[in-house]
């Protein structure tokens, strides 16, 4: 149990916050038993995109294959300034992340502490390629949260099959000035966390996984399922043990997502995903923001989340969530959950 992170998320409340909360609450539940879409309150959790740029070439990930049709760029300071002072007041989450490695953004640390700053818990998910002792030490500083380490491997070998491109001993170095200057700065975050995206050529690596993150201190291991784009005829990324699979291979052969979609999600109430050049977007499934539902640039906040659009949206995933593109590789919406 992880009692001191989620003290530190609990710390971010207010009273406004928790009114807000209650409204979203209130609202979601009213929407699925009316199928109607109504919204009161604004999101509790939002993620932000600093870049799309990537150093890695990983197989399953648009960044890594270059394959988006949306433009690649950074965040610029103005554009999340503009956010930042729309939102502050009701949300109580914010994950840098969105598609790429936030690091090649150079100013992503000073929006983190700007974010933090404004009592929001924050958090990223990063290769870990760039933390060298001086931006390691900027992390601590900057009042991150939560730091979130993709280590898909426990060698070499086993990483490099999937982070193409990718060197382990940066990651293991990166993660070890992170520790030291947690200690050096006596801080208590970020709250680190080893993801182990658990694909075939690395299932075997699990226990290893666990051995690592304990030699290096790190606080937490999470394991998780990988998402597969053409999934249906199988793929040499689904592990042996479908434990930790996505999927499941039917009587004929072909395979088919485990999550029954049910015409409701969660997501669509609670949080939003903002992308580096100010587009909105429902969730993290729409990696091509094919589903723009407003744009900071032209739109207040306020406006694109009770605007007709994000209300349309609403409605499709209430009446027929297995028609919307985005949600038929989803494994998510089927409950309530607390999002760091």
């Amino acid at each position: 149990m992880h009692w001191k992170d989620s003290i530190n998320i609990l710390s971010k409340l207010s009273f406004y916050k928790l009114w807000n909360a209650g409204k979203i609450l209130t609202s979601y539940y009213y929407s699925r038993y009316t199928r109607n879409p109504s919204i009161k309150g604004m999101p509790l959790s939002i993620a932000v995109e600093p870049t799309t740029s990537c150093n890695l070439r990983c197989p399953e990930c648009p960044s890594g294959l270059r394959s988006f049709s949306r433009p690649i760029g950074m965040l610029k300071p103005e554009t999340f300034n503009d956010m930042l002072s729309q939102i502050k007041k009701h949300v109580v989450s914010m994950l840098f992340y969105f598609q790429g490695e936030p690091y090649l953004n150079r100013e992503f640390l000073d929006l983190v502490k700007l974010a933090s700053q404004a009592n929001i818990y924050t958090a990223t998910s990063t290769n870990a390629h760039y933390l060298d002792d001086e931006t390691a030490k900027k992390t601590v500083e900057s009042g991150l949260d939560r730091l979130i380490i993709s280590i898909d491997g426990a060698s070499q070998e086993t990483y490099e099959s999937y982070r193409v491109g990718g060197k382990i001993e940066k990651v293991i170095e990166g993660t070890k000035n992170i520790i030291k200057w947690k200690k050096e700065l006596k801080s208590s975050t970020p709250h680190v966390i080893f993801q182990f995206l658990v694909v075939k050529p690395n299932e075997k690596d699990i226990p290893k996984i666990y051995e690592l993150a304990k030699e290096l201190e790190v606080d937490e291991v999470k394991l998780k399922t990988a998402q597969i784009y053409d999934y249906q005829n199988g793929s040499p990324l689904i592990p042996n043990n479908p434990k930790y699979s996505r999927y499941r291979k039917l009587a004929n052969g072909l395979y088919t997502i485990k999550n029954k979609l049910l015409n409701q999600c969660w997501k669509m109430w609670h949080s939003c995903v903002l992308t580096w050049d100010g587009r909105v977007v429902p969730c993290c499934f729409d990696k091509d923001a094919t589903h723009q539902l407003g744009n900071l640039n032209t739109e207040s906040f306020n406006n694109i989340w009770h605007g007709d659009a994000y209300n349309k949206f609403r409605s499709d995933i209430l009446k027929a969530r297995n028609e919307v593109d985005i949600c038929t590789n989803c494994t998510e919406g089927t409950k309530v959950w607390a999002e760091a």
